[in-house]
C-alpha cells in the first residue's frame, strides 16, 4: 500500500485525532486492505479521574504537555530575560523581537542534527505491506512491566479514517462514555448477564467484563467481529479478576431472527440462545445511531428481545450528538439524534404490547476513567423493559398500532415478522 487516499465520504473519529499521546502503532492489513492499528488506552486511578461535574469538562492532556495557563509564559521570560526593561510601575515585562517590517519574530528551539558514533540510527518510516505475526509477538512480548503487573491499560485493535459502513472498526466517545458509566456503577452490573448491540471494537464489552457475569459481544461482519474477538483476547488479563466470559457473536438488527447455523463463524448455539432469553438483564449499546434504518432497526431488535424476556430488563444506549450544516435545510441539523428521539419518546406507547417501557436521560457527571474530551453533546439513555402479566398482556395480532400516533418506524416494530421469534425455554 504505497498511498493512503481519502476520500469524500471518509470518517475519522474525534478519539484519534485529540488523543496525540495515545500510542497508535499500525500492526496489520485486514482482510480488505485496511491499515490496522493497536492502541493503548489507561484506565485513571483514583487520583488521575477527572471531575465532570461540569459537561464538557474531558480531554485535559494539554496540560499535561504545554504545562498550566498560568506556567505558560515562563520559558519566554527565561530566554529573553535579558531583554526585560523596568515599567513605569516598576514591574518586569517581556519585550517581542520584531522583525524589519514590525511582525513577531518567532524564536524556534533549535533542533540538534545527529552526530556520529552516538550509536543512534536514523529511524525512516515505512508502511506494513503484509501481516507479521513475529513482529506481533514480539510487541507483546516486550510490553512494559507496568502493563503487565496492573490491569489499568486496554489494547485496542482498530482501524482509522474509514467509509460510513465501517464505522464500527474505530473507537468513538461514546463508547469511553459508557464504559465510565460501567465503571463508575460496577455494582448494577456485577454477575449479570449482558448482551451489547453493535459492540464495534469491543471496547464497551471488555469494560463489561470486568464485573459481569456473561457478556454477549454482538455485530455483524466477518472481518469487523473477527477484530473484536482478537481484542477480547488481547485483555483477557482484565477480566481474569471477575470470571467473566466475553462472547462475539453476530447479531443483525434487519434480520428478525439469531444465526444458528453452525457453519456461519460467529453463529449461536442453542444453549446460547436459551442463556441469552432466560437470563439477560442488562442490553447496552454505544454510538450506533448514525443512520435511520440502522436506527430503526436497533429499535425493533429491542423491542422484540424484550418481549421475549421473561423479567425486567435495563437497556443503556450512550450517543454522541452530531450537528451537520444541511442543504436541505440551509442551517446547522442533527437529523440522525432527531430521529432517534422521536423513536425513543414513543417507546412509552407501546405498553399494551408484550411490555411496558419506561425512558429516562441519565446526568453524565459521573467519574472519567478514560482519557477523551467529555463534550456537552454526549448523552446517555437509560430503557427499562418490565414484562406486563399474561392477563394484560396482548398478542401481535390484537395489537392495532394504528390506533395510536406512532413513528412509522415504530408502527414496524410492531409487525408481526419483527417480534415473532419464540426464545429457547431451558
Amino acid at each position: 500500500m504505497d498511498h493512503i487516499t481519502f476520500h469524500y465520504d471518509t470518517v475519522l473519529s474525534d478519539v484519534h485525532m485529540l488523543l496525540p499521546c495515545t500510542r497508535h502503532l499500525m500492526t496489520r492489513l485486514n482482510r480488505v486492505g485496511q491499515p490496522v492499528f493497536i492502541s493503548k488506552f489507561k484506565i485513571l486511578s483514583d487520583g488521575e479521574r477527572h471531575d465532570n461535574s461540569d459537561a464538557g469538562e474531558g480531554l485535559k492532556e494539554a496540560e499535561e504537555f504545554n504545562g498550566p495557563r498560568e506556567d505558560r509564559g515562563k520559558d519566554l521570560k527565561t530566554t529573553q530575560g535579558e531583554d526585560e526593561d523596568e515599567d513605569e510601575g516598576g514591574e518586569g515585562t517581556v519585550r517581542p523581537f520584531l522583525d524589519e517590517d514590525g511582525d513577531l519574530d518567532v524564536t524556534h528551539r533549535p533542533r540538534k542534527n545527529p552526530v556520529e558514533g552516538t550509536g543512534r540510527d536514523l529511524v525512516c518510516p515505512i508502511i506494513l505491506k503484509q501481516s507479521n505475526p513475529v513482529l506481533g509477538q514480539e510487541e507483546e512480548n516486550t510490553d512494559d512491566e507496568a502493563e503487565k503487573c496492573f490491569n489499568n491499560f486496554i489494547k485496542i485493535e482498530h482501524t482509522m479514517a474509514t467509509p460510513l459502513e465501517d464505522v464500527g472498526k474505530q473507537v468513538w466517545r461514546g463508547a469511553f462514555l459508557l464504559a465510565d458509566f460501567i465503571l463508575s456503577e460496577p455494582a448494577l452490573f456485577r454477575g449479570a448477564t449482558v448482551l451489547e448491540l453493535g459492540a464495534g471494537t469491543g471496547l464497551t464489552s471488555i469494560i463489561m467484563g470486568t464485573t459481569a457475569k456473561m457478556v454477549y459481544c454482538t455485530d455483524v461482519g466477518e472481518d469487523l467481529l473477527s477484530m473484536c474477538k482478537r481484542n477480547v483476547m488481547l485483555n483477557k488479563h482484565m477480566m481474569e479478576p471477575s470470571g467473566a466470559e466475553v462472547r462475539v457473536r453476530q447479531l443483525d438488527w434487519l434480520q428478525h431472527d439469531l444465526c444458528r447455523d453452525s457453519d456461519v463463524d460467529f453463529s449461536w448455539t442453542e444453549e446460547e440462545v436459551a442463556d441469552l432469553y432466560n437470563n439477560t438483564s442488562v442490553i447496552i449499546a454505544a454510538d450506533v445511531c448514525y443512520d435511520d434504518d440502522l436506527t430503526d432497526g436497533l429499535f425493533r431488535t429491542l423491542y422484540r428481545l424484550c418481549s421475549n424476556l421473561p423479567h425486567t430488563c435495563t437497556v443503556f444506549i450512550s450517543l454522541e450528538k452530531r450537528m451537520n450544516f444541511t442543504l436541505r435545510h440551509m442551517d446547522v441539523s442533527c437529523e440522525a439524534y432527531d430521529h432517534f428521539s422521536h423513536c425513543l419518546s414513543q417507546l412509552p406507547d407501546l405498553e399494551n404490547g408484550q411490555c411496558t417501557f419506561r425512558v429516562e436521560q441519565l446526568p453524565v457527571n459521573f467519574a472519567q476513567f478514560l482519557l477523551y474530551e467529555r463534550i456537552e453533546q454526549l448523552e446517555l439513555w437509560k430503557v427499562t423493559a418490565t414484562p406486563l402479566p399474561l392477563d394484560r398482556a396482548q398478542t401481535d395480532s390484537e395489537l392495532n398500532s394504528s390506533e395510536l400516533d406512532l413513528h412509522p418506524s415504530v408502527k414496524t416494530i410492531l409487525s408481526p415478522e419483527f417480534s415473532n421469534e419464540a426464545p429457547v425455554k431451558s
